[in-house]
């Protein structure tokens, strides 16, 4: 690789994790203020949602997400304590835990998404060095 083509791709890299963090930030803090909950959480209620089945396995939510198996394991239990999700062993496999999504979970998802969609709009619509 050149050094052109490497400082190129450098510079890529830096953009996107610049872009990354601004948005991320955004979503963080508008959720936080509006919903009582952050971007992870969040994220953890709207794969839930998207999920074909009424509860997912805590592997395959972890497989799916940015989250480190302990990282999720953290935010399902703050979604737990809140009564957002439920959480339950597998009786075939008692090494599997399903996260399952509540009511109040579905509701708070419902009002927190119109939210999140709103920031991710505002972000990437907006002009690529805006981002």
């Amino acid at each position: 690789m050149t050094e052109t083509g490497e400082t190129e791709l450098v510079r890529r890299w830096r953009d996107l994790l610049a872009s990354y963090s601004t948005v991320s930030c955004a979503l963080d803090r508008t959720l936080q203020e509006a919903h009582g909950i952050g971007m992870s959480e969040f994220e953890v209620l709207d794969r839930l949602v998207d999920a074909s089945c009424e509860k997912s396995r805590m592997h395959d939510l972890a497989g799916a997400m940015y989250l480190s198996q302990s990282a999720l394991s953290r935010t399902v239990a703050r979604l737990e304590r809140d009564g957002l999700v439920e959480r339950s062993m597998c009786a075939d496999d008692r090494r599997a835990i399903f996260v399952k999504l509540t009511a109040v979970g579905r509701e708070r998802h419902e009002r927190a998404r119109k939210t999140q969609r709103g920031v991710l709009a505002e972000h990437f619509t907006a002009t690529p060095a805006a981002v």
